[in-house]
């Protein structure tokens, strides 16, 4: 589907480093994207996640490369426990490209729920990190939490801030990029004047989970960055 860029007055910000692996790899022919992260990467309510879009519109905008987009999404999930997983979920692919979406179950889990703490969860993303850098092949992108009355109530709104700041944070300090979807749909909101009723899923009650809308949108911004990014690194397209 087509793609006009001028069609909101809010953009994603561009990403601040390089796609290096990921374009070297996209010259060789073939790349290969690994997301990680909970709901939004696994897919809910019957609406088709994020990766599934980004893998359509990366083969778009690159018509003659083998491109590839593994989910390893897992519902309900936050940083430690994806951090488990790294070793068969992202290792063992061989990924050129990482996108972890981490930071909302945190915050938004109920506390009978055991959730992380926010340090236990900051530090897992440090150490995930690291990690995917320690491996020199790959290249990260942090996606941070999604605009929504589930994380906007007074009894959130503070911690949500303060994960948003985190993980940009960690991205700055460790020299990663990081989609900031929550500045982008806060934007949305204000700017655009895009109401909840239309971002958010309407058939989720908690009010958390994006709409078909916004997964669409935040999708072919995702794809621009990561394209952006890619054609300054070197050896870009």
């Amino acid at each position: 589907m087509a793609h006009d860029p001028s069609e909101f007055p809010v953009q994603a910000a561009p990403f601040e480093q390089r796609l290096t692996n990921f374009a070297g790899r996209v010259k060789g022919g073939q790349a290969r994207v690994v997301a990680i992260g909970s709901s939004t990467t696994a897919g809910e309510g019957g609406i088709a996640p994020y990766p599934q879009r980004l893998l359509a519109d990366l083969r778009i905008k690159y018509p003659n490369v083998g491109i590839e987009v593994i989910n390893r999404g897992v519902g309900g999930e936050e940083a430690p426990a994806e951090l488990k997983r790294f070793d068969h979920d992202v290792f063992d692919l061989n990924p050129d490209l990482v996108i972890w979406q981490v930071g909302t179950n945190s915050v938004w889990q109920p506390a009978d729920q055991n959730p992380p703490s926010f340090a236990d969860t900051t530090k897992a993303i440090r150490e995930g990190v690291d990690r995917l850098l320690d491996a020199e092949r790959i290249d990260v992108i942090l996606m941070d939490l999604q605009y929504v009355p589930a994380l906007l109530t007074p009894a959130k709104l503070k911690k949500t801030e303060a994960m948003v700041e985190a993980i940009s944070e960690i991205a700055h300090v460790k020299g990663v990029n990081v989609f900031g979807r929550f500045g982008l749909m806060k934007g949305w909101y204000d700017v655009a004047r895009i109401s909840f009723d239309r971002m958010v899923d309407p058939g989720d009650d908690s009010r958390l989970h994006a709409s078909d809308w916004t997964t669409d949108k935040m999708t072919w911004q995702l794809t621009d960055a990561i394209v952006a990014a890619a054609n300054k690194a070197p050896h870009g397209t």
